[in-house]
């Protein structure tokens, strides 16, 4: 509001000032003239002060801007100008039926261009909004993309090329209010930010809570809870929540931080695997074989300071810790630990080796989010990982496009070592086995 006021006194003074020097250098002497004469006629005897005339100048322009910067249906503000306009010759006419010359010329000129300036002035907030919430562009990862399919064993033909790029089906954005990153608002301190969530879990929490006796239970859920806040406070992140559903953390807040993604995929990697080998020495099968799941989403959050009976506490509300419980969850299914959304997997690709699952529908059924299982960090990565990875991605596209006994081959090539579990890779086979074998005891000339 106060930027505003500020705006309108701006934009108000100048055009004032404009029209003013225009009048006095003799610009607008002829136009004014004629059209004095049109609306006075002849026996006007008396002239409106000069200290007069240009006080309703720039109260006129004054008055447009603020106007029209208040309104929020700024494109039907042209109609209100132009009843002002008729408005102010109107005034004119009048005044000349008392001998009173008004002239309206500068006054209907200051509305014009008031309410243009105003419009400018909005054109250019957005476009400076637009400017600062433009996402960072991404440059090529280290990651090659994968090689042409090889041919189909039993084909006659070698395949085409498959490119490696996911086939995203298109994401429907919700319309949302538009908000500039970093804005306050008022004085509660709240702000808008862009961020990375995580949500990680105990993996097996559920056969553990059947399996296991109450206190068991609860032992293992504080050892998980007090080890992922502290790897994850040391990593800089800020723990929105943590208890029996899992803790919650956001990285890139307070403090904003351009690789808040990259952090987080990176931390949530390394937290499945440290919380495995923290419980290796345990004498408790079960929190031997107690895992982690995590998920992970980018995106722009409302950060807020809240007062609770006297307590101090943080608000944080936003699509992204959503999303990153809904891929937490949906670990259990497809048998990965870490799932990426897409925001995240855009942030994070130069870092990553990664290969796409599957979609996910959003908190808006309309939405479809593809998700990633971060494989290894680049600088990890081997030869045999990246091969492998391509070979996923191929099966990944040739198993949308319902090429079944492709899409089969492919992720046959896909497949580790012996006794090595991949249970993303296995649940597209289990999938594609029946398809497959279907195809193959097809007659050709059926």
């Amino acid at each position: 509001m106060k930027r505003h006021i500020i705006a309108t006194l701006i934009i108000g003074l100048v055009v004032g000032g404009l029209i003013l020097t225009l009048h006095v250098n003799g610009w607008l002497v002829r136009p004014e003239q004629a059209l004095t004469d049109l609306l006075s006629g002849e026996g006007t005897v008396r002239r409106l002060l000069a200290v007069v005339q240009y006080s309703i100048v720039f109260a006129a322009a004054i008055g447009t801007v603020s106007l029209t910067l208040s309104s929020t249906r700024r494109g039907r503000m042209s109609f209100i100008m132009a009843i002002l306009l008729v408005e102010l010759a109107g005034v004119a006419w009048v005044c000349s039926l008392y001998k009173l010359q008004f002239q309206p010329l500068p006054a209907m000129a200051a509305v014009v261009l008031g309410y243009l300036g105003a419009l400018g002035f909005v054109r250019f907030e957005a476009y400076l909004e637009e400017r600062r919430s433009r996402p960072p562009k991404i440059e090529a990862g280290p990651t090659p993309r994968p090689a042409p399919i090889s041919v189909v064993p039993d084909k006659p033909a070698p395949l085409p090329v498959v490119a490696p790029q996911p086939v995203a089906a298109p994401v429907v954005e919700k319309p949302r209010a538009r908000a500039r990153r970093g804005d306050t608002f008022s004085d509660s301190g709240a702000r808008i930010c862009e961020v990375t969530a995580i949500v990680c879990d105990l993996a097996n929490k559920h056969d553990l809570a059947e399996e296991c006796e109450p206190a068991v239970f609860a032992e293992i859920t504080e050892r998980f809870i007090a080890h992922a806040i502290q790897a994850l406070r040391a990593e800089g992140a800020y723990i929105e929540s943590a208890g029996g559903e899992g803790v919650v953390a956001i990285f890139g807040f307070p403090e904003a931080d351009k690789q808040h993604a990259e952090k987080a995929t990176r931390k949530a990697m390394a937290l499945t695997q440290s919380f495995a080998e923290a419980n290796k020495g345990s004498k408790s099968d079960a929190l031997r074989s107690a895992g982690v799941h995590a998920g992970v989403s980018s995106g722009s959050m409302i950060m807020a300071p809240l007062k609770n009976n006297g307590q101090r506490n943080m608000l944080a509300a936003g699509e992204p810790v959503e999303l990153a419980r809904r891929f937490c969850i949906a670990n259990r299914f497809y048998g990965s630990r870490v799932l990426l959304g897409p925001r995240t997997f855009e942030l994070a690709s130069k870092i990553l080796v990664a290969r796409p699952i599957d979609f996910l529908s959003g908190v808006d059924v309309r939405e479809r989010h593809e998700i990633y299982e971060p494989v290894a960090l680049a600088l990890n990565a081997s030869r045999e990982i990246i091969t492998r990875r391509d070979a996923f991605w191929n099966g990944v596209v040739l198993y949308r496009e319902k090429r079944w006994a492709e899409a089969y081959s492919q992720f046959q090539n896909a497949r580790g070592p012996e006794g090595e579990e991949d249970r993303p890779l296995q649940l597209y086979l289990r999938r594609l086995e029946p398809l497959a074998l279907q195809l193959t005891n097809t007659p050709l000339d059926q």
